[in-house]
């Protein structure tokens, strides 16, 4: 160029057009979907509900349907105190009497059952369990200063459960004892808690029926 300047370079683009062939592929044509095209279309799995399909924060309660869940399929109770109370009953009143070097005794009553028994199956597995306390009357008759005297009373078992038996107590009342002498009155009552352990006996002889149910 004239006065010897750099030519300027001017700028410049290309493109490239791809040329019309006979055996090119034809351009894809739009075409609207049906709704059986739309059924078809694989649905991303979501954790929420219909409301909640982006999953970002849901709170569902489930007690109910997991606690009847849970009954239904590996829980089972049954509540046995009518039948454990009548047996234990039965059981203590079957009790031979007892004769002391002095005298002789025989439970004749079971005041007082109370308690609860019951009986589980969890998994396929029986668990059994009862609490009780308990007050059976007695009779006898004792030689005391060359007399016999007939003594009444009646014995207290403290709350027990199962698998306490070894650790039962047996509590002594005499209904009429102002004419006993005090060292007649200690023997007569260590005679009497002897009983102890025929109760625990019955009591045992029951423990395992309970688990035999």
């Amino acid at each position: 160029m004239e006065g010897g300047g750099v030519a300027e370079k001017q700028a410049s683009y290309t493109y490239w057009v791809r040329e019309t062939r006979e055996d090119a592929a034809p351009r894809p044509v739009p075409r609207k979907l049906s709704a059986d095209d739309i059924s078809k279309q694989p649905q991303p799995n979501t954790l929420g509900s219909v409301w909640n399909q982006a999953g970002t924060w849901e709170e569902r309660n489930l007690n109910s349907w997991a606690s009847n869940r849970i009954k239904a399929g590996t829980w089972e109770e049954r509540n046995l105190n009518s039948w454990a109370s009548n047996r234990i009953k039965e059981l203590l009143k079957s009790m031979d009497s007892l004769e002391f070097s002095n005298g002789k005794a025989y439970i004749n009553d079971v005041s007082k059952c109370s308690g609860d028994a019951f009986l589980v199956t969890v998994r396929n597995k029986k668990r059994v369990g009862y609490t009780y306390e308990l007050t059976l009357k007695f009779k006898g008759e004792w030689l005391i200063q060359n007399e016999n005297k007939k003594i009444k009373g009646h014995l207290d078992i403290p709350e027990f459960s199962f698998g306490e038996l070894e650790d039962l107590q047996v509590e002594v009342s005499l209904s009429e004892e102002k004419d006993l002498a005090a060292k007649d009155k200690m023997q007569i009552c260590k005679d009497l808690r002897t009983f102890l352990i025929p109760i625990r006996e019955k009591l045992m002889d029951f423990e395992q029926e309970l688990k035999d149910r």
